[in-house]
């Protein structure tokens, strides 16, 4: 790091989410981290208090990605059910995308989602308000029908529902040949429940 560059949390981030992909949870440590910054462990350390700190705040910023990414579908306008059935496409896509096209980060960050199982609520609590958001419009607009007056209960059960598309723990199975044709069953399903009779 130039000596006229500020360190700021966000260049700490970037940083360790490049010596976890190097080293990976295990063996990443803070002084891997200062190293690759130019600076002293002491000054990681004033941005973030304890190395749990850091791997927790690495792992919301790795999951806040996918509530950036989803949020034109859940905040945008439209016909509803276009919009859900966008998010919950673009949900997989990304999903599918990190797993494949960084497979050894994927695997760190499973591990640092399991240590951080506080952040890992939160992140579903946005991506289910996301979905509610999407439905509220929907039903206020006649395109769905309220089946449950509290329409954040419809929203996980959407999120329930289609979870084999966007958990990690299925990851392996989104290489298969029919996950396409699984993934739009799933979501004629969802979005036929969901609509006016």
């Amino acid at each position: 790091m130039a000596a006229t560059e500020t360190l700021t949390a966000e260049r700490i981030l970037e940083a360790t989410e490049e010596v976890l992909r190097r080293y990976g949870p295990a063996k990443a440590t803070v002084v891997d981290v200062a190293r690759a910054l130019g600076v002293s462990h002491g000054s990681v350390y004033r941005h973030f208090r304890t190395k749990a700190a850091l791997r927790e705040a690495v792992t919301e910023r790795w999951l806040e990605r996918n509530v950036t990414e989803l949020r034109p579908y859940a905040e945008g306008s439209g016909p509803a059910d276009e919009r859900l059935s966008g998010w919950l496409h673009r949900l997989f896509a990304l999903k599918r995308r990190k797993a494949g096209d960084d497979p050894e980060l994927m695997a760190t960050f499973m591990v640092l989602i399991g240590e951080n199982s506080a952040v890992v609520d939160r992140h579903v609590d946005h991506l289910v308000a996301q979905i509610a958001a999407i439905l509220a419009d929907g039903i206020r607009d006649g395109v769905f029908t309220a089946a449950d007056p509290d329409v954040t209960t419809t929203a996980r059960a959407v999120f329930d529902a289609t979870d084999r598309f966007h958990d990690p723990a299925h990851a392996a199975d989104w290489s298969a040949p029919d996950i396409e044709s699984a993934f739009g069953a799933v979501l004629s399903l969802v979005l036929r429940a969901l609509r006016r009779p």
